[in-house]
């Protein structure tokens, strides 16, 4: 049962379609997911349809196949996602090198679509306001095998100041009153009140203002919602335009979107196989100073490059940083991070003991080979014991990457006879 005003005012909203838009949300939604190019070639996997036409990466799939609990979901190969949520990002467009902020992450589906895009080069920083749905999107991340983002916990104003002028894309894929998810999830339409969507909107424009600090000139800032209401769009983007005249709208070609005024563009679920999305892509003008970079020059410790040495490993590009007694491996472009509130600073390399390295999960999602590596079939019951947190048959000695048909997975540790498990207590089914 959905709300009255909200269907009152879809009604006027859509006029002659509205009985189509009504009907859409009665057919069962379609899914997809997204192939994640860090990990390599996406495999030929029984359960995938279409390809989604806005990412070359997306497909749906066999809404019966759970692709959830495959193996391959884990070792970062793809990412669940709904199909519609992968459009604001190609609206972005992200390129290699680049410094990309997205400032309300998580759970992560758009951070790690921008990590592939961006190729492991350039400076990602990813910011969720919510510590626990932070904890979230750091995981995510590293279950992707992303090597160039830093997570924060901030405001987006806190940001904006320390950072103003810093970044060549922002994306705000902003909290909203959720419209676009009534088909999707039951808690959208029973939290949905006039009230809300006026509260959502009230914070949109808090956050749009300190993305609009963020970037610098000639920089592209994409605003998109998963919710139809206009107070949260439209009207939004043209507070935004009018509070901010070094922005202009971007006029784009994106077949799948229904364009409308000031740069804005629209997805319906009675057009398409998606739920419900709205997005604006703008360019800030004008000449703003650029906020002024400082690296972090700390070098990278003797343990932890005689490990890479031993393992055959090419370390990633970027510096080195220690947060208590584990290293992480940060881009180049990282700024001065004094003050701020990081859960992940980077790519965790590992933990430097007294006189050894122990190499972090992220470090084994990250990599594609190694010296040392055990690959398992996805269907075999080895994978199913190692996952289980067992050990499994093993002629090799010392640290080895473990794979699921080719795709890294975690690591173990042989003795020639088998394989001790250090597959993170926390993932083990």
């Amino acid at each position: 049962m959905l709300p009255q005003d909200f269907l009152t005012r879809m009604e006027q909203q859509l006029g002659s379609e509205y009985g189509a838009f009504l009907e859409s949300l009665e057919r069962p939604r379609a899914v997809a997911l997204r192939f994640n190019p860090l990990k390599g070639d996406a495999p030929d996997l029984p359960f995938i349809q279409a390809q989604v036409p806005w990412e070359p990466q997306g497909y749906y799939y066999d809404v019966q196949s759970r692709p959830g609990l495959h193996p391959f979901h884990e070792a970062g190969v793809y990412y669940l996602q709904e199909a519609s949520a992968m459009a604001p990002v190609t609206l972005l467009a992200p390129q290699k090198g680049e410094k990309v902020c997205d400032l309300c992450a998580a759970p992560g589906g758009k951070t790690t679509q921008i990590a592939g895009r961006m190729g492991g080069e350039g400076f990602l920083l990813c910011n969720e306001i919510n510590p626990k749905r932070a904890r979230i999107l750091s995981r995510n991340i590293e279950r992707m095998g992303v090597s160039n983002a830093l997570v924060t916990n901030e405001h987006p104003a806190r940001l904006a100041e320390k950072y103003g002028g810093y970044f060549d894309r922002v994306l705000v894929d902003a909290p909203c009153s959720g419209e676009g998810m009534f088909r999707k999830e039951e808690a959208a339409v029973t939290d949905w009140s006039v009230e809300t969507v006026q509260m959502c909107a009230a914070r949109q424009k808090e956050i749009l203002h300190s993305a609009a600090k963020l970037l610098k000139q000639g920089g592209r800032l994409v605003y998109s919602t998963c919710t139809f209401a206009p107070e949260e769009n439209e009207q939004v983007i043209a507070w935004f335009l009018e509070n901010h005249p070094e922005f202009t709208p971007v006029e784009l070609n994106a077949p799948w979107f229904r364009k409308g005024e000031n740069g804005t563009f629209r997805m319906w679920p009675h057009k398409l196989l998606g739920e419900g999305h709205f997005a604006a892509v703008l360019e800030k003008q004008g000449d703003e100073e650029c906020y002024v970079n400082q690296t972090i020059s700390e070098k990278a410790p003797r343990l932890w490059l005689d490990f890479a040495r031993e393992l055959g490993i090419t370390p990633p590009k970027g510096k080195y940083i220690t947060f208590g007694t584990s290293l992480y491996c940060v881009p180049e472009e990282t700024p001065d991070l004094r003050g701020v509130k990081v859960l992940r600073p980077g790519l965790e390399l590992g933990e430097l003991k007294k006189d050894r390295f122990e190499p972090a999960h992220g470090l084994a999602l990250w990599l594609k080979n190694a010296k040392n590596t055990v690959d398992l079939p996805a269907d075999s019951k080895e994978i199913a014991a190692y996952m289980h947190g067992e050990t499994v048959p093993c002629d090799l000695g010392g640290w080895c990457l473990v794979r699921v048909d080719g795709f890294s997975i975690g690591w173990g540790k042989g003795d020639q006879k088998v394989l001790k498990n250090h597959y993170p207590k926390g993932l083990r089914r």
